[in-house]
């Protein structure tokens, strides 16, 4: 299939401020307007909501409804999410392919708007996992400069960027609904960086992944998942969520998706750096989760495809920073240099 490259925004240009996962904007509007403010004063860009951006509990149609008006309408320029939820596949069904692909747009967004980015990528438009408007652009304090720096030239510039390898991250959040949130920036802590394993090649090839629940979520509903062959060489790239999932579910997901013929098919693998705390797990053993996920994922590869690059602690999920990942564009990683470059 060929790929399209959507023609990036420029500043001053219109972008539409969606919510095809979850109206969690109507809840809790601080981050959102935050989000909303950065886009237009940092990035120079003209937001524009639509009908069910701030209303939880809209219906699929509704949510679909939004997007066939983005991408129909010739001033917007992308389109990007509010933030994720656990309802997006069930937009899937009324999206209209035809007008979504005559008039393909930048679309960002992470978690469960794997779906929709999943949806488009199988259409050969390319989008962007990350830039949430009420999480990354909405961060409390300011926005980070490593995620700042990543949106900047997904949105505006094509062409290659090297990922940075962060050396302090964050997977603590504090309360939306509380002002006093938003007057500081939240506490890091060191980072070890990237982790390497197998890294004796150099796989430059189309990327597939996004969170690595909603991809089960999607096999299970055999949705937007292509036959095995279709992944040869491909760079796969998953995380784990907030709900942070256990070392054995992450485990039997791959394993499944090994049984399925799919983890042999790639090339290269990117894990995001696996969150570890929330408001329902505060006394998670941080270290042991993220430990316990990384011994998951290498058992699973060690099974179904043991000669497989793998790069852990990629900052391209529910952590801070975050770094804007291409669906279904190209990826370089270069094991000898430990690099990793992305296309935008």
């Amino acid at each position: 299939m060929s790929l399209i490259n959507p023609p990036k925004p420029r500043p001053g240009d219109r972008v539409a401020i969606v919510s095809p996962a979850a109206g969690v904007a109507g809840l809790f509007p601080l981050p959102l307007e935050l989000g909303l403010q950065r886009l237009k004063h940092d990035f120079g860009l003209i937001p524009v909501e639509y009908p069910a951006t701030r209303k939880m509990g809209s219906t699929p149609r509704e949510r679909a409804a939004d997007l066939h008006a983005a991408f129909a309408d010739p001033s917007i320029k992308a389109v990007i999410a509010t933030i994720g939820g656990e309802d997006q596949i069930t937009v899937l069904p009324h999206l209209d392919a035809d007008l979504i692909t005559a008039n393909p747009k930048p679309y960002f967004g992470h978690s469960d708007n794997t779906n929709v980015l999943t949806w488009l990528a199988n259409r050969g438009i390319v989008g962007f996992y990350g830039g949430s408007v009420m999480v990354q652009f909405g961060r409390p304090g300011a926005m980070h400069p490593t995620t700042a720096d990543s949106l900047r030239a997904a949105l505006f510039t094509p062409g290659e960027y090297r990922l940075t390898e962060s050396t302090a991250y964050g997977d603590r959040d504090s309360p939306w609904d509380d002002p006093a949130t938003f007057d500081t920036e939240p506490v890091l802590e060191p980072s070890g960086g990237w982790i390497w394993h197998r890294p004796e090649h150099v796989v430059k090839a189309r990327s597939w992944g996004g969170n690595l629940e909603i991809l089960s979520w999607l096999m299970m509903a055999d949705r937007e998942i292509n036959a095995p062959e279709t992944y040869d060489g491909a760079v796969l790239f998953f995380e784990t969520s907030e709900e942070m999932p256990s070392a054995t579910e992450v485990y039997r997901i791959l394993r499944h998706m090994g049984e399925r013929g799919l983890l042999q098919r790639f090339a290269a693998v990117l894990v995001g750096r696996a969150k570890a705390w929330f408001f329902t797990d505060q006394d998670t053993d941080r270290l042991a989760h993220t430990t316990a996920q990384r011994e998951a994922v290498l058992k699973a590869f060690a099974e179904y495809a043991p000669d497989t690059m793998i790069v852990f602690d990629v900052d391209l999920g529910h952590t801070d920073p975050q770094v804007i990942i291409p669906v279904g564009g190209t990826i370089e990683v270069n094991g000898p240099a430990r690099t990793i470059t992305v296309t935008y």
